[in-house]
C-alpha cells in the first residue's frame, strides 16, 4: 500500500496518512450557488502492484482531513488499500473555509459543507478516479462515515420521481457503505420522520452503534425496512454496545460543544472506538465492495 505520488500537481501539505510533507492534488468541483468552480485537494492510497484495481471514494466525516481529523478516513483507506482497493479521498472543507472541521460549529455557513452541497465533490472524485490507468473504470464504491455518511446516502439516492427501481449504469457508483450517517434528513423521496422511501441507485450497506446519541440508528432502521420492502437492495448492520465512530482507535468520551440536532439544546455527543465493532465492520466492508465491486 503506497500513497501515490503526482508530477502535475500544485499544492503542498503535510500527509495525514504519514508523517512526511508530500505532493496532494486537486479536484475541481462547481459550486452549488454560483455558476464558479472550486478547487479541493485529495489524497489517493493505491495498492502495492500495477493493478487494475477496483475504488472507492471515501467522503470525510465532520472532523475533515486537516490535523482535527479523526483519523478513520486514513485507517479505513488502510484496509482497503491493504484489501486490494485504490482509494481516493477529497477534502471537501480546507479550501471552503472550514479547515478545521465542522464537528464544533454551529455558525450558519456550515450548510456551505452540508451533506448535499458535497455530492458534487463525491462525483468530481469519481470523475477523476476513472482517469486513472490502474483502475477499473466500472468498478468504483462510494463509502463515508458520519456526516461524510450522510454525503454518502444523499449522493447514492436517485432523484425525486426518478425511476422507481434503476439499475446500476456506467455513470454512477457501482455500491456505497454509509458508516453511523444521519438518515434523519431528506434524501431523494425519502424525509425524515419515516415518510418517502429511500431509492438507491445501487446496492447500499448501513453500519451504525447501538449507543450513538450523535445520529441514532432508529431513523435507519426505519429507512433500511422501508427500502428492503420496496425491493432496494439496502442493508443495515446495528452493533450492540457501540457508539458513534466506532471504527475510530481513540477511546470513548462525551464532548459538550458538538453540535447535536438529537441532544437537548443542540449540544453534546459521544464518540469513540469499539474493538468488537471495528473488527467487524472490516469483515462486512470488504465482503461487501468484494461482492459488488
Amino acid at each position: 500500500m503506497h500513497l501515490m505520488k503526482f508530477r502535475n500537481t500544485i499544492f503542498l501539505a503535510a500527509a495525514f496518512l504519514g508523517g512526511c510533507a508530500h505532493v496532494v492534488p486537486r479536484l475541481t468541483t462547481p459550486q452549488v450557488s454560483t455558476a464558479a468552480v472550486l478547487d479541493i485537494p485529495f489524497n489517493v492510497v493505491s495498492p502495492d502492484g500495477p493493478g487494475p484495481f477496483p475504488a472507492v471514494v471515501i467522503m470525510h466525516d465532520c472532523s475533515g482531513l486537516g490535523p482535527n481529523s479523526s483519523g478513520s478516513p486514513a485507517r479505513w483507506a488502510k484496509q482497503l488499500a491493504d484489501s486490494g482497493f485504490l482509494v481516493i479521498m477529497p477534502d471537501s472543507f480546507s479550501t471552503r473555509g472550514f479547515a478545521d472541521g465542522v464537528c464544533t460549529d454551529p455558525s450558519p455557513s456550515r450548510v456551505d459543507v452540508g451533506p448535499s452541497r458535497r455530492v458534487k465533490d463525491a462525483y468530481a472524485a469519481l470523475a477523476y478516479v476513472r482517469t486513472l490507468p490502474n483502475v477499473y473504470r466500472h468498478r468504483i464504491g462510494l463509502m463515508g462515515g458520519s456526516h461524510g455518511g450522510a454525503t454518502t446516502l444523499v449522493t447514492m439516492a436517485a432523484p425525486v420521481g426518478g425511476v422507481e427501481k434503476p439499475s446500476v449504469t456506467p455513470t454512477g457508483f457501482n455500491a456505497a457503505v454509509a458508516l453511523y450517517p444521519s438518515c434523519a434528513i431528506r434524501m431523494g423521496d425519502w424525509r425524515a420522520g419515516g415518510s418517502g422511501v429511500y431509492k438507491p441507485l445501487a446496492p447500499v450497506l448501513i453500519l451504525s452503534g447501538e449507543l450513538d446519541d450523535w445520529t441514532p440508528a432508529e431513523e435507519c432502521s426505519k429507512l433500511a425496512a422501508k427500502a428492503k420492502n420496496a425491493g432496494y437492495d439496502v442493508s443495515l448492520k446495528i452493533y450492540p454496545g457501540a457508539h458513534h465512530a466506532f471504527d475510530s482507535s481513540r477511546p470513548v468520551r462525551y464532548v459538550a460543544t458538538r453540535v447535536n440536532g438529537n441532544a437537548p439544546g443542540g449540544r453534546g455527543a459521544t464518540t469513540g472506538g469499539n474493538a468488537a465493532a471495528w473488527a467487524d465492520s472490516i469483515v462486512e466492508v470488504t465482503a461487501f465492495f468484494k461482492r459488488n465491486l
